[in-house]
């Protein structure tokens, strides 16, 4: 006898007595049915024994490694490019806009164009972050950065040089400013989103702003100055309208913990 079961050599449960077998092939034939029997019983004892938790350990922590690799890869998407090459205009613009004393028809022109580069692709990098699920941390925090960047800068490059009256760069950068600041302070009771209005805000001012940076003369002038009224008057209506969805925002915030906290100590 072998000691073996014949069912875990994968035989038959039943010898046939008609082919004894040779006493010469029986040690290995053995020996194949002791491998056979032990290798199922060596994995299943290694997915169950001890080995267990230290294989489990391993793939999360690999795992962690591999999305922090990925996020690192995701910063070089494209919508963020656009958003560093608008970070990148702002020195250009300015230097273009400043240009011979800033009154050069040939350097506003090429400044405009880069103004213009730079407010298409703030059009266009939120769009196609959102659509391809490229949203970063990265992207969150240098898109609104490089957009007050590039519209800062157009404004107090036009005061500067006389074009603008101050108080009007000071309306739109006071309100961009502030808003954000808002945004930040009820961001612990949630978020405010994005209206059609402020979108309507935005892309007036870049028009008007647009404008300005033009040397434009005749009725083109007293175009861009209505723009401008308009680009003024929505900002101050987008701003209040932020401050009042704020104010809401952060009484529901206020009441929906007190529920919370009442609710827990009933």
């Amino acid at each position: 006898m072998t000691g073996v079961p014949a069912s875990a050599a994968g035989g038959s449960s039943q010898a046939s007595p008609a082919s004894p077998t040779p006493p010469g092939s029986q040690a290995p034939q053995t020996a194949q049915a002791a491998g056979a029997a032990v290798a199922p019983s060596g994995v299943t004892g290694g997915a169950g024994s001890g080995a267990e938790p230290e294989d489990a350990g391993r793939p999360p922590r690999a795992a962690k490694l591999a999305a922090a690799a990925v996020n690192q890869a995701s910063v070089w998407n494209i919508a963020n490019l656009l958003t560093m090459l608008r970070l990148i205009l702002v020195p250009g613009f300015v230097a273009l806009m400043l240009a011979d004393g800033g009154y050069d028809p040939a350097w506003r022109a090429f400044a405009w164009a880069a103004f213009a580069i730079a407010m298409i692709t703030d059009l266009f990098d939120g769009h196609i972050a959102r659509t391809y699920n490229l949203v970063t941390d990265f992207g969150k925090i240098a898109d609104p950065i490089a957009d007050k960047a590039i519209m800062g800068a157009a404004l107090i490059c036009l005061s500067s040089l006389g074009d603008l009256p101050w108080w009007v760069t000071i309306v739109i950068l006071g309100r961009e400013l502030g808003i954000t600041l808002l945004r930040f302070l009820v961001i612990r009771y949630g978020v405010i989103p994005a209206s059609r209005g402020g979108k309507l805000k935005t892309l007036t001012q870049g028009v008007a702003v647009g404008m300005y940076v033009l040397p434009l003369t005749g009725w083109l002038a007293t175009l861009r100055w209505w723009a401008m009224a308009a680009a003024v008057v929505l900002t101050v209506v987008t701003g209040l309208d932020y401050v009042r969805q704020a104010i809401v925002l952060r009484r529901q915030g206020i009441a929906e913990r007190k529920a919370a906290l009442e609710e827990t100590q009933a």
